[in-house]
């Protein structure tokens, strides 16, 4: 297969999500106001949220700490097209998971201007978030009773699951089984990986802090599949259609949450009620980064 450096954004949209679940919608409603911020929606004037001002949330230390710092710090992904992505040329982030972390940040008064990105590998999140290296984190996170052990979450709001990506010469899989006695590359101290490892013993692993170096070994032919949230296998298989392809159906259910510091019940419940009171928003963001594929997909409800 052709070796290609460098995992461009180009074509996400027209296939990602293909085989994505959800739940049920939120109720329909803008976030709270102010002015300024927010990401116009191609060709319209309306941006897609407004900055907050005046804000007060009493009782969460992490919301205190950022009004003393004058930003917030946010946690995210940068490898994943159509998701969480960095353009290493022109330095912009952009991606669903982008917009929806710029969307709390404006709740709380934050505009872009305010905002500090940092890029955390899958496997240092909750250390991430437990040490108060960042103020909360989004980016393709799924929600799971051990993570909820250090660090809590608000949400979700996305839902998918685990798929397979493969060479595209390779067999259809029809269950992950197939890939007894091969190996399947993911990104350490993903949910993904830890699933093969615990469940599905004769599978050999290999692993990466970036999903994106294994999906590089899987053109170069150094591994047999990559898994992870088949919405994010869709963003590469879409970089690469003539050489991989996803394969099979979905062998999990991941519902993506924003990684908090644990107790913080105000942020918690602020976020919650963000997402829940903001369909229109949330739907905006999602048509902007995903919304030519053309498939039709509910806001999923929070957790009470």
């Amino acid at each position: 297969m052709r070796r290609t450096r460098g995992l461009a954004a180009v074509g996400i949209a027209a296939a990602a999500l293909l085989a994505l679940t959800a739940c049920n919608s939120g109720s329909p409603a803008s976030p709270g106001g102010g002015t300024g911020g927010g990401e116009e929606t191609g060709g319209s004037d309306k941006p897609l949220f407004e900055v907050a001002t005046d804000v007060t949330l009493e009782g969460s230390p992490t919301f205190d700490k950022m009004t003393k710092a004058g930003k917030v710090t946010i946690g995210v992904k940068e490898d994943q097209p159509g998701l969480g992505y960095l353009d290493a040329t022109t330095g912009e982030r952009s991606g669903f998971d982008i917009d929806i972390a710029r969307w709390i940040a404006a709740s709380l008064g934050f505009g872009d201007d305010k905002i500090e990105f940092k890029p955390i590998a899958s496997a240092n999140r909750e250390q991430a978030i437990v040490n108060g290296d960042i103020d909360y984190y989004v980016g393709t996170y799924s929600i799971n009773d051990k993570r909820k052990e250090l660090i809590d979450f608000a949400g979700p709001y996305f839902v998918t699951g685990q798929g397979l990506l493969v060479a595209k010469d390779a067999p259809e899989a029809d269950k992950i089984e197939d890939f007894n006695g091969k190996t399947v590359c993911s990104a350490t101290g993903s949910t993904p990986i830890q699933n093969i490892k615990a469940n599905f013993p004769e599978i050999k692993t290999q692993e990466y802090d970036l999903y994106s170096a294994c999906v590089q070994d899987l053109l170069d032919g150094k591994v047999d599949a990559v898994t992870t949230d088949q919405a994010i296998l869709i963003g590469y298989a879409a970089q690469y259609p003539d050489e991989i392809k996803v394969t099979g159906g979905l062998f999990t259910e991941e519902r993506y949450g924003v990684g908090l510091t644990k107790g913080d019940t105000a942020l918690k419940d602020h976020i919650n009620a963000l997402f829940t009171d903001g369909g229109e928003t949330w739907k905006a963001i999602f048509d902007k980064n995903l919304g030519s594929s053309g498939i039709e997909v509910e806001q999923p409800a929070v957790d009470k």
